[in-house]
């Protein structure tokens, strides 16, 4: 037959499992999670640029140039994205530019091989050594500000003013614009083959097309022709070996990646085995029971044991001052002043007679203190006596 602490220990482990259940779900869903950010972290981590970098004119993010792209279609322009080298002599003709940001995936031989069937070449942006390699001119060491084109190069004639990041010093030979020959934002050599450099990482970019005259030199640099050849460089059409930059996952020991996944497993094992102990509280009876009489008196005799006068007495005083402010209808944290002229009032004694007896300066021996505690035992008797006068009067 079944006994009633039987059925009471049944319903109570029922009531549990699913408490369990649903904790240990939760700790699994968490681990879970865990790994899925730390995954989605190393392979961030370890893959190399994206294909849709600065001045992509297919990226939509700030610094891609896909609003560029389209306003060169609405005027006209064919507009043919290449990732190829091979793609971009394919498409290049008589009637097309080719355009493109610095190509540090390339090696020298493979830029000259690029350009060379290409009639009018833009650079979106140039490093230091792909301008020696152009001898169109250098990087020019002054800070930029507001320019004007101030060249004999038409098209240029209606852009306005320009805010560039960067400018550079013209080479013999080469035209300077938007600037002058030893600091300009736009330099056009077309001796031999039509190349124009502006650094145009922001100028051109989704986020600062719209601003001052960024719109109108790109159309000016990058529209004189029906068509527009844009390559995109990218480590994938390199034909450099052993270029690509190290990753995290390069530089980071063969062991590392196998120790996180062994603690984040772990982790969540030790997560799984503790969340089968959380529970509801549970209310036990505490089996030694100590009454305040009992605390005083051990506070009593550690002070005395310490001969402690000053925080014996210090200790006298706070009780006294909350139990008469209880007494005489104060609050809790009432100052000692307002006690002090509440109990004056209440045993009709003058005002200030009571401050030193409740904050004044600690006893220096254990005389004075046995009669500070007197005098504190006949104040507050005082006014306990006062307090029944006063209701049975009433």
């Amino acid at each position: 037959m079944t006994t009633t602490a039987q059925r009471s220990a049944a319903r109570t482990t029922a009531e549990r499992r699913p408490r369990r259940v649903a904790a240990v779900a939760g700790w699994s869903l968490i681990g879970v999670l865990v790994l899925a950010v730390a995954f989605a972290a190393s392979q961030l981590a370890a893959s190399g640029p994206g294909a849709r970098g600065t001045l992509d004119p297919e990226s939509r993010n700030g610094t891609g140039a896909l609003a560029l792209a389209e306003i060169l279609r609405d005027q006209g322009v064919e507009v043919e994205v290449v990732r190829t080298r091979a793609a971009a002599v394919a498409a290049l003709d008589d009637d097309a530019t080719l355009a493109m940001t610095n190509p540090y995936t390339l090696s020298d031989e493979a830029i000259d091989a690029l350009i060379a069937p290409a009639e009018r070449v833009v650079f979106l942006s140039a490093s230091t050594h792909l301008l020696g390699e152009l001898g169109i001119g250098e990087t020019a060491q002054v800070a930029p500000g507001t320019v004007t084109a101030e060249c004999e190069i038409p098209e240029f004639a209606h852009v306005g003013a320009i805010r560039p990041d960067r400018v550079f010093a013209a080479a013999d030979g080469v035209t300077a614009c938007f600037g002058d020959d030893d600091a300009a934002a736009v330099l056009v050599d077309d001796e031999s083959q039509h190349r124009t450099v502006v650094d145009g990482t922001r100028l051109f970019s989704n986020a600062a097309l719209a601003e001052d005259g960024n719109a109108a030199l790109a159309l000016a640099v990058l529209g004189q022709e029906d068509r527009l050849v844009w390559y995109v460089p990218s480590f994938e059409d390199t034909d450099i070996e052993g270029t690509a930059p190290d990753t995290l996952g390069d530089l980071t020991p063969d062991w590392v990646t196998p120790a996180i996944l062994l603690l984040l497993a772990a982790g969540l094992a030790v997560a799984v085995a503790r969340g089968q102990r959380f529970g509801p509280l549970v209310a036990e009876t505490l089996p030694v029971t100590v009454r305040a009489s009992e605390t005083m008196h051990g506070r009593a005799r550690l002070t005395a044991r310490a001969g402690d006068a000053a925080h014996a007495a210090q200790a006298l005083r706070e009780g006294a001052r909350a139990r008469l402010a209880h007494r005489l209808g104060l609050a809790a944290h009432a100052h000692t002043d307002e006690i002090a002229d509440a109990a004056s009032d209440r045993l009709r004694i003058p005002r200030g007679s009571l401050q030193d007896l409740l904050d004044g300066p600690p006893p220096r021996d254990d005389a004075a203190l046995i009669h500070l505690a007197r005098r504190l035992d006949e104040l507050e008797t005082a006014v306990d006596a006062s307090a029944r006068t006063s209701r049975s009067d009433s």
